[in-house]
């Protein structure tokens, strides 16, 4: 069954991203109506989730803005489907980096890196990272419960240099690098809703107390490694600029939750640049009302 389901669909998927990029906005077009006006696809979480990120701003204004995110939601759904086949001079093109050289330095210092983002804009791309930088590269993933499907997206998402992991082997994947001596960038997106059982810290996210996800903190302190962030802007329609900055390049410097502390300051700071375009369609605020008493 589950090769009967991929040899139908992948097919489909992959003539699509054969696409030119115009092509595939008319088809975002498309699906942003079908989306926001006909199903309704979880219009009220995004606006929810506007209205308690951005309280002084009027629902008119609110409304504006999810609408705006609606039509970045469907770019990012064909922007995904692209990076089945997309190119290196196009992804080159289109998908730009300010300052590489900063990895670089840290990778001539000797120094891995604990590389710390946010779904913003446009992250699916960031694929390209291993074209810039000389350091290897390495991403976590969540296995898809079609192996077929697995295999294909694992092959597509380090076609151009990334390596890959199983999210639950992280620590023990980052272990055997050092242990034999190579050099790493650990791609660790940072904002995801981390379950209560496992939640050592609980502070405000764009004026919100929610539990926070602190493994990438953890782990570069672990293993001492520098802390990055990169931050993706989206220039125009399919044009993005991502730029990186040093939290620290020695972690245990810190005291605990600092280094997390930094990282949401840059994360909030983008999202207000531009709010349409980070990921408001997940319930990042789902626990506001269920903060320890020790964290109120």
């Amino acid at each position: 069954m589950q090769f009967l389901i991929f040899a139908i669909s992948y097919p489909i998927i992959w003539i699509l991203s054969l696409l030119p990029m115009r092509v595939l906005y008319i088809l975002s077009d498309f699906l942003y109506i079908l989306f926001f006006y006909l199903i309704g696809y979880r219009k009220k979480v995004v606006l929810e989730n506007l209205q308690l990120a951005f309280p002084t701003k009027d629902l008119s204004e609110l409304k504006t803005i999810q609408k705006d995110f609606f039509k970045h939601f469907t770019d990012i759904f064909v922007e995904s489907i692209k990076a089945f086949s997309i190119t290196k001079k196009t992804l080159l093109k289109r998908y730009k980096f300010r300052n590489p050289e900063l990895i670089n330095e840290l990778y001539d210092k000797g120094r891995s890196i604990a590389f710390m983002g946010a779904h913003q804009a446009n992250w699916e791309w960031s694929i390209s990272i291993p074209l810039y930088v000389k350091i290897k590269c390495f991403g976590a993933y969540t296995r898809i419960g079609n192996t077929y499907f697995d295999k294909t997206v694992k092959k597509s998402r380090t076609k151009f240099g990334f390596i890959g992991y199983k999210t639950s082997e992280t620590i023990k994947s980052i272990t055997r690098n050092f242990d034999e001596g190579i050099q790493g960038l650990y791609l660790l997106l940072s904002d995801q809703s981390p379950q209560i059982h496992k939640t050592h810290y609980w502070r405000e996210f764009m004026g919100i107390k929610v539990p926070i996800h602190t493994g990438a903190e953890m782990i570069a302190k672990k293993f001492d490694m520098a802390v990055v962030n990169y931050s993706v802007k989206k220039l125009k329609r399919g044009y993005f600029e991502v730029t990186f900055e040093t939290i620290t390049e020695h972690p245990n410097n810190f005291k605990d939750y600092e280094i997390t502390d930094k990282y949401l300051a840059i994360t909030e700071r983008n999202i207000n640049s531009q709010p349409a375009y980070y990921l408001w369609s997940h319930k990042r605020f789902k626990h506001r009302n269920k903060v320890p008493k020790e964290w109120q």
